[in-house]
């Protein structure tokens, strides 16, 4: 994707590197909106952020993803842009399963079946602009587990193909699939990970990924150095290593 003179929507991005991306991305200038499902996170976010719109949704409900395209698309008519950032993170134990059915349910809801609802809704209005991109937002989870986190790792894993799969469908498209797949970010998606040495500074992350944005415009998959690690582990034939050692380092996985 081109990295200025986009109008991007980025669902999911009232914190951590959602909001962080659609700071970076005006700065570069894009317009941009952000949505999320607290009002006064997003009256806090238009405040600070003079310039950002901001739009009320929650990912896990499939008519509130419906209302929020018809008003984002309303206000927006050149959109062209889309991230499908929304995503949550559960410890579970499955060995109980008391422990982990809900949790897992959740997961799948908002991390796979909220961005298959968020491109539905945007699919049509993407092809009719002469240049649009579809991001979706994977994991380095995707290609190594973390032992801690199954429905997550899962899930992220159907992000990974599901981009390969609608790349090959819109092929012949002027829409455009791009992956990002964060490692371990100082955020708040687990408790104690934005103090988490163990996870890349926030700011360092989405530096590194504009950077990439801007210096690999026909790039498939946005990948931060860090994340290598986990993402071909299996192609330099370490994946056991890997996952042991993601497994022994991650204070998550304790």
């Amino acid at each position: 994707m081109n990295i200025s003179g986009n109008t991007v929507f980025i669902p999911g991005s009232t914190s951590g590197i959602g909001l962080a991306l659609a700071v970076a991305l005006q700065a570069k200038g894009n317009t941009v909106i952000v949505g999320g499902r607290r009002a006064e996170l997003l009256e806090r976010i238009a405040a600070d952020h003079p310039g950002i719109d901001t739009v009320l949704i929650d990912t896990s409900d499939a008519a509130s993803i419906d209302s929020a395209a018809k008003e984002v698309l309303a206000k927006h008519p050149h959109l062209n842009v889309l991230v499908t950032m929304a995503g949550i993170m559960r410890i579970e134990d499955w060995r109980k399963p008391e422990s982990f059915l809900a949790s897992a349910e959740s997961v799948v809801t908002t991390n796979v079946l909220g961005p298959i609802r968020l491109i539905a809704a945007f699919i049509q209005h993407l092809q009719a602009q002469p240049d649009a991109t579809i991001v979706t937002v994977s994991s380095g989870l995707a290609f190594t587990p973390l032992k801690v986190t199954p429905s997550y790792n899962a899930s992220k894993a159907a992000i990974h193909m599901l981009s390969e799969s609608i790349r090959l469908q819109l092929a012949d498209t002027n829409v455009k699939i791009v992956e990002l797949e964060p490692p371990a970010v100082r955020t708040s998606l687990l408790p104690g990970q934005e103090d988490s040495e163990f996870a890349m500074p926030l700011d360092e992350f989405v530096t590194e990924v504009v950077a990439l944005l801007e210096s690999q415009p026909d790039a498939k998959e946005i990948q931060v150095e860090r994340v290598k690690f986990l993402r071909y582990g299996e192609a330099r034939g370490d994946y056991d290593q890997v996952v042991e050692t993601l497994n022994g380092s991650d204070p998550h996985a304790k």
